[in-house]
């Protein structure tokens, strides 16, 4: 089983509003697999707690503007990992020290990861 294009389409969004916020390291995993009820983990660092909680707000918002509801949230407070749970995308918003920590990377690593495209940078004219 492979992520349906919908949950691509929202995680395009959710890259889109990562990267417009100064996002980082994002990676995506196919979790459809071993997880039936999850399509893909979106994983993204922000700088600072300032910086999370700003990239998780823009990604939430964005994806809700698009219809897309909010199932739940958790950690937005704190700062240090917020996570969102849009059912079948699931977006996990580390600080670098808590990303390096719970390494999802690593525990979900027989999962494919799916490209994300590079932004678009304005040319020198």
């Amino acid at each position: 089983m492979t992520a349906r294009e919908s949950t691509i389409e929202q995680l395009n969004i959710a890259v889109a509003a990562a990267q417009d916020k100064g996002a980082e390291d994002l990676v995506a995993l196919d979790v459809s697999e071993p997880l039936p009820f999850v399509d893909i983990f979106f994983i993204a660092t922000g700088r600072n707690e300032r910086n999370v909680m700003a990239v998780a707000g823009e990604i939430e918002d964005q994806l809700n503007a698009a219809g897309h509801k909010t199932l739940r949230r958790e950690g937005r407070s704190e700062g240090r990992w917020v996570l969102i749970d849009f059912g079948d995308l699931v977006v996990h918003v580390f600080h670098e020290e808590e990303r390096l920590y719970y390494s999802l990377e690593r525990l979900w690593k027989d999962c494919p990861v799916i490209p994300i495209a590079e932004p678009a940078r304005a040319s020198a004219e």
